[in-house]
């Protein structure tokens, strides 16, 4: 079975469509990838079996890992944890150095496990109490948070790094650390951009700051700090291995399944809220289970997809164009992440759709895994996307101003993609 690219634009285009006018993500992408199943040809039997099933059966090895890494989310979040290593990070810097506090910050919270949009809406609050004291616009900090927030996004454990592990067949720590150089470079980006509008747009007021309140019962920084870097560690020791040539450490291979749990659980012992821990844990895969049901649709459009011809046609037109085929890495991603306003998907299609044709060009799986990974951050950040919609919301901004972000947004997304392809594509293919 074979569907029309037709059909796949029209999917594309409903499910586009249906979550701009927010409608369930996960509805809106079964729907798109129904709707373009049958429209480009193929019968409801074929619909169901080989788009709908065989799609979303795709993702229950990342929504596994999804699940698992609610735990060590949950705990970081419920426990206050997340905004003591904010704010110890926004004190010691100081007033002074506020953008890149709030992106160093956002970059450090979103690095250790918390999803970006919630990044950015836990220290939304923050960013508008020190944009009143400091008198600094609201557009330099929330772009602060956003190219944090980029940054951290492909250093991390988050959902996209474990969608493009698993499709390459590496470990997640290789493509963590495979997003550090261009991280830091969209850090420094974020800071030259941001510092630029420190002055233009509008000024947190009072009524802004409503509704915020300080958290009590907070733990010490070092025992905040204590569940990610016990993530961290258990992460890194067979990159560590491999690198000194030592095989018992390189052979030390724990999936991130058990590592995110794991380090979340000891971090809430080492906390003194162990007692908590099964509140924790609730919060933290309630929070996780939107991302799968977005997941599970987004393999039904990666189902539609993969039936179609839009893979070999992508292909053929980079060969057609004499571009190099690792294009094709950061290219694919980007486009579907813009398209579903979301860097997740994003990065699940393009790895689902794509992994095969990338790495057939010739492409080392580590380097085709970080393109990817980078290019689902560059222009995720769209009008009828989460991020969007929940930052505009917590720093109190207005449609208007919040649009003015996007290609600023865009620009520091662009930076790390261009690293990551030069680094990846060019130098250590």
């Amino acid at each position: 079975m074979e569907i029309h690219f037709i059909g796949v634009i029209i999917g594309l285009v409903v499910a586009v469509t249906m979550i701009t006018l927010k409608i369930s993500p996960s509805i809106s992408l079964f729907t798109g990838a129904v709707v373009g199943a049958l429209a480009g040809g193929a019968s409801l039997g074929g619909t169901l079996t080989n788009v709908i099933i065989a799609g979303t059966a795709t993702m229950m090895p990342v929504n596994v890992r999804i699940i698992a890494a609610g735990v060590l989310a949950g705990v970081l979040i419920e426990s206050g944890a997340a905004e003591v290593i904010a704010r110890t990070i926004v004190d010691k810097l100081g007033s002074k150095r506020a953008v890149l506090a709030m992106a160093l910050a956002c970059m450090i919270l979103t690095a250790v496990g918390i999803f970006n949009t919630i990044s950015i809406v836990m220290l939304s609050p923050l960013a508008l109490a020190v944009a009143q004291k400091t008198g600094i616009s609201k557009m330099a900090l929330l772009l602060a948070l956003s190219g944090g927030s980029k940054a951290g996004n492909v250093i991390s454990p988050n959902p996209n790094a474990v969608a493009v592990a698993d499709g390459f067949n590496l470990a997640l720590s290789d493509v963590m650390i495979g997003g550090f150089i261009p991280a830091m470079f969209a850090l420094v980006a974020t800071v030259l951009v941001a510092g630029r509008f420190i002055n233009k747009g509008s000024k947190a007021t009072d009524a802004d700051l409503e509704g915020v309140k300080e958290g009590a019962e907070l733990p010490s920084f070092a025992r905040a700090i204590s569940g990610p870097a016990i993530a961290v560690a258990l992460l890194i020791i067979s990159p560590i291995g491999r690198i000194a040539g030592i095989d018992f450490l390189a052979n030390f291979q724990i999936d991130a399944f058990f590592i995110l749990p794991i380090a979340g659980v000891c971090g809430a012992v080492i906390m003194g809220k162990g007692k908590n821990l099964r509140a924790y844990i609730n919060a933290g895969v309630l929070r996780m289970m939107p991302v799968v049901l977005m997941l599970i649709g987004a393999g039904a459009v990666g189902g539609l997809i993969t039936n179609s011809a839009v893979p070999a046609m992508l292909a053929d037109g980079i060969v057609a164009l004499g571009l190099p085929g690792m294009i094709l890495a950061p290219v694919s991603s980007a486009m579907l992440a813009s398209a579903t306003g979301s860097a997740v998907t994003g990065a699940m299609l393009a790895t689902e759709i794509f992994s095969d044709t990338i790495v057939g060009f010739g492409v080392s799986a580590v380097s085709a895994a970080v393109m990817l990974h980078a290019g689902c951050v560059f222009i995720d950040v769209m009008p009828h996307g989460n991020i969007f919609l929940a930052s505009k919301e917590s720093m109190r901004m207005d449609v208007k101003e919040r649009l003015k972000l996007v290609p600023l947004e865009a620009a520091i997304g662009g930076i790390l993609v261009v690293v990551a392809t030069i680094l990846y594509g060019f130098i250590w293919t």
